[in-house]
């Protein structure tokens, strides 16, 4: 989280003001945007790690934004001292159309669910609202997350 580390975003809170960024959300270098009930919002500048041989931004991120938002989506806590945490069980693509450069914005966003799995919907755009990507998925939350609540940040979560 280059430089915005520990801020909270417009309309909820960053993980990362209650807990480390992943060292993979660090390497890719993507941010939370947007944070509340049931929404999530992941932003990335791209730049030239992110571009396949092709010239295009790799599929690879497009996913790994598209699973982030939909799955942190189900996820926020109101309080930032807890935590809630969930794992991918499936995810869907559909790509149309590409991104060079710029940044890109995945919305995600919670449809439903029951107490230990949730879906939700994710779309990639760039700067303008152009779709780029779609994606929807189910999650499952780790024991002790299904609780809006959550569980104390330090609490070590199990599937």
């Amino acid at each position: 989280m280059s430089g915005e580390e520990g801020q909270r975003p417009e309309g909820g809170h960053d993980p990362a003001g209650s807990e480390p960024a992943s060292g993979f959300r660090e390497a890719v270098g993507y941010r939370v945007g947007a944070w509340r009930e049931g929404y999530c919002e992941m932003v990335l500048e791209i730049g030239p790690a992110h571009i396949n041989r092709s010239g295009v931004l790799h599929g690879g991120v497009v996913m790994t934004l598209l699973d982030a938002a939909a799955g942190l989506a189900g996820c926020f806590c109101p309080d930032p001292d807890r935590v809630r945490k969930c794992v991918t069980v499936s995810l869907n693509s559909h790509f149309v159309k590409a991104a060079t450069g710029g940044t890109v914005r995945a919305i995600g966003r919670v449809k439903g669910g029951g107490r230990r799995i949730f879906f939700s919907t994710a779309e990639l755009v760039d700067a303008h609202g152009t779709i780029l990507a779609l994606g929807d998925g189910s999650f499952r939350y780790f024991r002790g997350s299904e609780d809006p609540a959550g569980v104390p940040v330090e609490t070590r979560l199990t599937e």
